[in-house]
């Protein structure tokens, strides 16, 4: 145990003794600890702003639209594909699982005023018929949605997010005052609950809610979707395949081509995330391992140096008793420690970039043990890999011919 102790004290003599030649060489082994720490933490972080947006469609719930979640169509796709309508609408609601489902449409983009302040134009309008709230999971604040009856007579009536609330309504109470969309006066029935938006964007916060029947008065048919409310949570998937089935007859499509609508819910947009975010991942992983080999080739390099400043040392200490073994630990010791301060330094700067993220980005980052560990162990390894060679040199050295050596 004193020999380990003693060792270690040498290793970190040796640090202590050189701190600048150290630290610039252990800048490729903190850059690749600091990208893996980060990262995770920030992905992370991702994963929990995914789950908490997506949260938005209820675990009873699914919908039915023309374009792919996050994925481009070329234009002669784009062109095959039927829009949905209304009589796919009733059809749906027909199926055995479906409890309910809701037509929806929406715009981006544009100004809220009142009288007396106006908004910037990066408000979205998100449109539907009644059951939108229900099969959307939306939470309000104060208020109500708006009515079956409204609907039908197309009146312009609005719910309207918190920060859009704010904006126009300072200090003031924001039910039965009047705002203006496109040039129309609409009434404010409710205000949604603040939501948060996804990497610090305001989501629904910033949002307007209307009847469809209005939202087509104004901007015509854009996005026409479909959201579904099964009648359980456990009966989500024979809905979708009820749906599916039902979408395909109606479409004429054939057994062996390929649907051209999509189902989106909120397994798919997680596992279209986790996908993204392995990928990532393991470019992450690449920039670490580039780094730490880097790193490494810096430690053969001032483990090198090393033992030809230290020749006669390690010959004065080979002549008192030291065995090649004792020698070889000392080195080899010395590598692993060097490069796990630069592990430590590169942990303690990904947690801090974090956390960074947090503030400025509104994450909830998080960042995982096993990614420390990780960090701190490649480190580890990479030390003992690079540092074995010079430790080897080390411990073959003859103690005459090192004793000679100026």
């Amino acid at each position: 145990m004193m020999a380990l102790w003693d060792t270690l004290r040498l290793a970190l003599g040796t640090f202590v003794a050189n701190p600048l030649r150290s630290f610039l060489t252990l800048l490729g082994i903190v850059i690749g600890a600091t990208t893996v720490v980060a990262m995770m933490g920030i992905i992370q972080g991702l994963r929990n702003q995914v789950n908490e947006s997506l949260s938005e469609l209820g675990p009873d719930c699914f919908q039915v639209q023309r374009l792919p979640f996050g994925g481009p169509l070329s234009p002669a796709e784009l062109a095959r594909r039927p829009r949905l309508n209304e009589e796919d609408l009733k059809a749906i609601r027909e199926q055995p699982s479906v409890l309910t489902a809701a037509a929806e449409d929406s715009k981006g983009g544009f100004k809220v005023s009142t009288a007396e302040r106006e908004s910037r134009p990066n408000v979205s309008a998100w449109a539907g018929t009644p059951e939108y709230f229900q099969t959307n999971s939306v939470a309000l604040a104060s208020g109500r949605p708006f009515t079956e009856t409204e609907y039908l007579d197309g009146r312009r009536v609005a719910v309207i997010g918190q920060d859009l609330a704010d904006t126009l309504f300072p200090g003031v109470e924001a039910l039965g005052q009047q705002i203006r969309i496109q040039g129309r006066s609409f009434v404010v029935i409710g205000t949604l609950k603040r939501k948060g938006g996804f990497l610090g964007g305001g989501g629904q916060d910033n949002n307007v809610m209307m009847p469809l029947s209005v939202f087509r008065q104004l901007f015509g048919v854009r996005d026409y979707r479909v959201s579904i409310q099964a009648q359980a949570a456990d009966l989500v998937q024979r809905a979708q395949d009820e749906v599916t089935l039902l979408m395909r007859r109606r479409h004429g499509l054939k057994p062996h081509e390929e649907d051209d609508f999509f189902v989106f819910s909120n397994e798919s947009a997680t596992e279209m995330f986790n996908n993204i975010s392995n990928v990532i991942s393991v470019a992450s992983f690449g920039v670490c391992l580039l780094s730490l080999l880097v790193g490494g080739i810096g430690i053969l390099n001032i483990m090198l140096v090393a033992v030809t400043e230290r020749t006669r040392e390690i010959g004065i200490r080979k002549a008192l008793g030291a065995k090649k073994r004792r020698i070889l630990a000392q080195f080899a010791l010395e590598a692993v420690v060097l490069s796990l301060v630069g592990g430590v330094v590169g942990v303690a700067l990904g947690v801090g970039l974090a956390h960074l993220a947090r503030w400025v980005m509104g994450l909830p980052t998080e960042v995982p043990g096993w990614a420390v560990a990780l960090s701190l162990a490649m480190s580890c390894g990479v030390g003992l890999g690079f540092g074995i060679y010079p430790a080897a040199r080390a411990a073959k050295l003859d103690p005459v011919e090192a004793m000679r050596t100026e």
